[in-house]
């Protein structure tokens, strides 16, 4: 009741949504050469919960959550990367995939420090694929996932070019584990040069395996979306994969990634729920993503704006949208935040 309200804020014609959920960001700014400033982009991007995906491992989770989750107003999550060190070496200039040396991967490190600050990491993330791994094909998948079964948490799998292929990532793959650049471009699409989605994509959502999106700089086209979603075949979670290479385009924020689904013809229902509900699911945090009583108190204020907006996604293509969704307010615990730093 407006009576018993500490704030009160007009927000006549807008969308008020469940906190929004970027189930794929990296945050960890200042502390690994991918990281952007979760301040500098939660407001535009609407976004209440960033969930870093991988770029800390066991020995920088502590820095993490002490120098930038615990100074960031926006709530941070992470998946724990199978890497010691994390994502170390991702820029413009130099580029060292994590899980190239396979001494860096110890499995009782990541358990010890997963357990240590459980009250943060949500998952834990394995990236496999020429450019993340090398020549360690599978394998740090395979340790990835014997660390998440000790820990009774979901894996997310990143996939780039192979090898591994497509078909031995989705092989390992649990139900609720989460393949992210789902949508990518070739090699590694979803779909064939026919344009129809894989039997092995189908056969892997039919086990229960999450779909997710993770646009950033490479993990998203239209072609391989714009298939699927024809096909039914729609993305469980939209996220952003938002990182130093991608902040600045083709990823911006989640609201950008949200409004290209908009644009490929996914009702708004749609998807805002792959960007609250059903994250929140796959992180097993259901307090999060709901506007229920008793929930923690997170919500998005959206407008939609007409006009002609061009979407790029990762290999140059671009489509034209005649609206798209703006952020004009969040709640965050309970309060109202207009996008200010402490």
């Amino acid at each position: 009741a407006a009576g018993e309200a500490g704030q009160t804020h007009k927000v006549e014609g807008a969308i008020i949504s469940p906190g929004l959920i970027d189930l794929h960001a990296h945050v960890y700014w200042g502390g690994t050469s991918l990281g952007v400033d979760a301040h500098e982009i939660a407001f535009r991007g609407g976004t209440t919960t960033f969930v870093d995906a991988g770029s800390a491992g066991a020995a920088n989770l502590e820095g993490f959550k002490r120098h930038v989750m615990e100074r960031t107003t926006p709530r941070i999550l992470a998946f724990i990367n199978v890497s010691f060190p994390g994502i170390f070496a991702f820029g413009k200039e130099v580029m060292v995939g994590e899980c190239e040396d396979m001494r860096l991967l110890n499995a009782r490190a990541c358990v010890r420090a997963a357990r240590e600050f459980s009250d943060v990491v949500v998952g834990v993330k394995a990236r496999v694929g020429f450019n993340a791994g090398g020549s360690s094909g599978i394998a740090p998948l395979d340790i990835a996932i014997e660390v998440a079964d000790e820990l009774d948490l979901p894996v997310m799998a990143h996939i780039d070019f192979p090898p591994p292929g497509r078909k031995e990532i989705l092989s390992r793959l649990r139900p609720g584990d989460i393949l992210t650049h789902c949508f990518r471009p070739f090699p590694n699409a979803p779909i064939d040069r026919n344009e129809n989605v894989r039997a092995d994509i189908l056969e892997a959502r039919e086990r229960g395996v999450l779909f997710d999106i993770g646009h950033g700089y490479g993990g998203f086209a239209f072609r391989s979306g714009r298939a699927a979603i024809r096909q039914g075949v729609l993305p469980d979670v939209i996220s952003s994969d938002v990182h130093v290479l991608s902040k600045d385009g083709p990823a911006h924020d989640l609201l950008s990634v949200m409004n290209k689904f908009r644009a490929l013809g996914m009702d708004l229902g749609s998807v805002i729920r792959a960007a609250t509900v059903s994250p929140a699911r796959a992180i097993r945090r259901r307090e999060l993503g709901t506007l229920a009583p008793g929930s923690i108190g997170d919500a998005t204020v959206l407008r939609i704006e007409p006009g002609a907006f061009e979407h790029v996604d990762a290999v140059g293509d671009t489509i034209i949208a005649e609206d798209r969704l703006v952020s004009s307010g969040m709640v965050l615990g309970g309060l109202w935040w207009d996008g200010s730093t402490p």
